[in-house]
């Protein structure tokens, strides 16, 4: 079967869980930790998801300075992903419920001025990833 265009394929052996990821002319793996019963051959689901996060961002940033001749040298962004127990969620249909947690730091290098780094750290919630994964994907799943 030929790759659809923006299509991204991942095969798995059952015999474990390392998974072959195939994106464009792209070849990576993704895997479970061996405390988790993995060989730790490639980064986890969730690094791969907080990954495409900083990814996103670091492009979104670039792109923006760039536009506006802003001085921006670099940009390196520290992900860290978590299950966070929210007792007293507001938005939570019970009031026991656990919810996902991505912690974001930017670092920005270059002669920025301080509204600039203010505006740019501003521009990073608008990356396309980070709204997709402040709203609700629909995922529609069928066996072929």
């Amino acid at each position: 079967m030929a790759a659809i265009p923006g299509e991204v394929v991942v095969r798995g052996n059952a015999a474990g869980y390392t998974q072959e990821i195939t994106a464009g002319g792209h070849r990576l793996y993704s895997d479970e930790p061996k405390e988790q019963g993995g060989e730790d051959s490639g980064p986890s689901p969730y690094q791969l998801l907080v990954a495409a996060l900083g990814a996103c961002t670091s492009i979104t940033l670039t792109m923006y300075a760039r536009r506006k001749q802003w001085p921006l040298a670099g940009v390196t962004i520290r992900l860290r992903h978590a299950k966070v127990h929210a007792a007293d969620c507001a938005e939570c249909e019970t009031k026991d419920t656990i919810l996902d947690r991505i912690e974001r730091d930017i670092e920005l290098t270059g002669d920025l001025t301080a509204e600039q780094r203010s505006r740019l750290l501003a521009i990073a919630d608008r990356c396309p990833v980070h709204r997709t994964l402040e709203q609700t994907a629909r995922i529609v799943t069928q066996l072929v």
